[in-house]
């Protein structure tokens, strides 16, 4: 599974980067995590607020910094894909 982080490295973007990774590694996932910063990619994904997280390239949150168990309850189920 691939986690993805999009956002120019402010605080929520690294916050959450951090929640990600916490929940991926709670649910014992097999997981890289990649920080995409570059504004023409993060507007590739036709996202215009940051943060957002993708997984496995398809987004699944944009504009807010998750808590840790709402990220466990995202990345569950994309876990299957």
């Amino acid at each position: 599974m691939k986690i993805q982080i999009l956002g120019t490295g402010c605080p929520k973007c690294k916050k959450l980067a951090e929640n990600a990774e916490a929940a991926a590694k709670a649910l014992q996932l097999d997981y890289e995590l990649e920080k995409i910063t570059d504004i023409n990619q993060i507007t590739a994904f036709g996202v215009m607020m940051t943060p957002a997280l993708a997984v496995d390239g398809v987004v699944k949150l944009v504009g807010k910094t998750s808590s840790v168990d709402e990220l466990k309850a995202v990345l569950a189920g994309g876990a299957g894909k």
